[in-house]
């Protein structure tokens, strides 16, 4: 039986199956092939998949759930060539899927052998065919293992792996929409600042040639840090870090890799036609996550939902206010120091322990802290990065305020500065946060003329200037 809705393609089918000998009955309608196959069981259907009204995976469908005509072969034949087509195929057990144009022989090949295989499973046989004939399902068997191996590769391009371990434990068949895991994990979100601009500035064709090389590097150093990315949001990343107690030191690390691997990027930007270096704010945030299915039982996505996430990309956000390249959580940098005296707990060197910094006293005076890391361990993380308390925040749509520090890298710029300067800096966050602000204010004007690009410095002053009535009040939707 041949099924398509395209009258020439119906004629063209008939001519060539009816040179090989084959008796042929057509039909123009998902109706009508089943009316007809009801009517007299036809040895194989060549079924086209898109037709008006019931398309041919309908077909199949019915077919299959039809005792009388479950085990007629069918063969898809059509235009419709992409990963996701096949796959549903294979799950409507259809025999074989051919693609249009198609090749001739290949398509009489496949009819002979597949009407030979059907017969031969329709006769009763001798013993030492019954042995052909498990032999023959071996065969098929591996094709099919082999065929959802590759579908399986092709799946985790658009699913990483450690969401597919989740949310379809069991394979690619056991994917349902609800199922949910619960846990603590880190989020990273990243953004490139100034995005909109340059893609107006550039044809379509070079803005996705630049972005999918930095999304690559990108992706490199989240992966490389036990991370995965969730999604893609156009020119920002949203990535889930879930390792088991050090999933907030991965993100910190990742982050500082994604820092110094964007200033790689940027020295060769030139050949992506991009006239000024990109820039990237990241946000950290670590808590509890739900990672599952969402959506419909006709359209689902993978993903983490949460405040950890809400969070994270507020951060993102505030990036853009202070000026900072990565801003991070107390709940994040907490976890990371809980994991790295963990692994070196009878260690009192601050040089040592990233994150000895005592956050859990109450007064803001006392978590003001920067230092540095060694890694005479193995298992320590480089030394590589700084922080330092920037503000008490309550970010948008929060009931609550949350403290959030800077990380900077050793390599960046104005590193070394920063550090020679961090007393000063203490100084100043102390006067602001006693609203001694003449005084604070001194101190931040001491340390711009010392080191002009640094960013929250900047905002200190301009908040200082703003509290003494020397600029007009500026509003900070995200804060308290």
């Amino acid at each position: 039986m041949l099924v398509d809705d395209e009258p020439a393609n119906l004629t063209l089918l008939e001519e060539l199956l009816r040179l090989e000998g084959y008796a042929t009955v057509s039909a123009e309608s998902g109706a009508e092939a089943l009316s007809l196959a009801r009517a007299s069981r036809p040895d194989l259907i060549l079924l086209d998949i898109m037709m008006p009204e019931m398309n041919g995976f309908d077909v199949c469908e019915r077919l299959r759930k039809d005792t009388a005509l479950q085990t007629v072969p069918v063969i898809f034949l059509t235009a419709l060539d992409d990963d996701s087509s096949r796959l549903r195929g294979l799950e409507m057990m259809a025999d074989d899927y051919l693609t249009k144009p198609f090749n001739s022989r290949l398509l009489l090949a496949k009819v002979e052998n597949i009407l030979q295989l059907s017969q031969m499973r329709s006769q009763a046989v001798s013993s030492q065919f019954n042995q052909q004939v498990k032999e023959q399902s071996k065969r098929q068997i591996a094709a099919a293992w082999e065929a959802n191996e590759y579908l399986s590769e092709k799946f985790q391009l658009f699913v990483p792996e450690q969401l597919l371990g989740r949310i379809a434990p069991q394979g690619i068949e056991s994917i349902q929409l609800g199922n949910v895991t619960e846990e603590e994990l880190t989020i990273l979100f990243c953004d490139i600042r100034g995005f909109t601009a340059i893609a107006e500035s550039q044809e379509a064709r070079e803005t996705f040639e630049w972005l999918n090389a930095f999304f690559t590097k990108m992706n490199d150093c989240i992966t490389s840090h036990g991370g995965f990315i969730d999604k893609y949001l156009g020119d920002a990343i949203m990535s889930v870090f879930d390792k088991p107690k050090s999933h907030a030191m991965d993100a910190i690390e990742a982050a500082v890799a994604m820092q110094e691997s964007l200033q790689k990027f940027n020295a060769s930007r030139q050949k992506y036609n991009l006239e000024d270096p990109l820039n990237i704010g990241t946000g950290i945030n670590t808590g509890i996550g739900m990672i599952g299915t969402l959506g419909s039982d006709r359209r689902m996505d993978s993903t983490v939902i949460g405040d950890v996430v809400n969070t994270a990309s507020r951060l993102e956000n505030l990036t853009k206010i202070y000026g900072c390249q990565i801003i991070v959580s107390e709940n994040a940098l907490v976890h990371a120091r809980e994991f790295l005296n963990g692994i070196s707990p009878n260690s009192n060197s601050k040089e040592s322990l990233l994150l000895k910094c005592d956050l859990e006293v109450g007064t803001q005076e006392t978590i003001i802290s920067t230092s540095g890391a060694t890694a005479a361990d193995s298992d320590l993380p480089s030394n590589n990065y700084y922080y330092r308390w920037i503000d008490r925040v309550t970010p948008r749509g929060k009931q609550q305020a949350i403290e959030i520090y800077e990380i900077w890298s050793a390599s960046s710029p104005d590193s070394e500065v920063k550090l020679l300067t961090q007393v000063l800096f203490d100084k100043g966050i102390q006067g602001w946060q006693s609203e001694r602000y003449v005084a604070a204010l001194g101190y931040f004007q001491q340390l711009i003329e010392q080191n002009p690009a640094d960013t929250v410095v900047s905002f200190y002053i301009n908040r200082c200037q703003e509290k003494l009535g020397l600029i007009p009040t500026s509003s900070r939707p995200e804060m308290s």
